[in-house]
């Protein structure tokens, strides 16, 4: 993958999800399982079961793209069990094989989220 601006986000599909799947599929699972909007732009992201096989969907202007890769050998550190937002530096952290679990993060500036006044 590249760089992502900023305002594009990554979501990760908290169940494994069948490969077989083509556009109409994931998108009914972005709507009905993650209730989420397909069309805003975002980075929606699944894997199958044995973890070897990524698919990432997203709205692209007039239509979806879909990017797909099957690894030879080896897995992905998907986490499944709950749905999650991950920026695209995780992102490609997991395609390059890292398990972000195991990941040992430096504290970093994070902005509180306030009310408008």
């Amino acid at each position: 993958m590249t760089a992502l601006p900023a305002s594009v986000r990554v979501y990760l599909c908290a169940q494994p999800c069948d490969m077989r799947k083509s556009f109409d599929g994931l998108h009914q699972m972005i709507r009905e399982q993650m209730r989420l909007d397909a069309l805003a732009g975002h980075l929606f992201c699944f894997a199958n079961r044995q973890r070897d096989r990524i698919k990432v969907i997203y709205w692209d202007r007039d239509g979806f793209a879909i990017w797909y890769k099957r690894l030879e050998e080896g897995t992905y550190a998907m986490p499944f069990g709950e749905q999650k937002e991950i920026t695209s530096a995780e992102l490609n952290a997991i395609l390059s094989g890292i398990d972000l679990a195991k990941a040992e993060r430096r504290k970093r500036y994070q902005r509180k989220h306030t009310e408008a006044l």
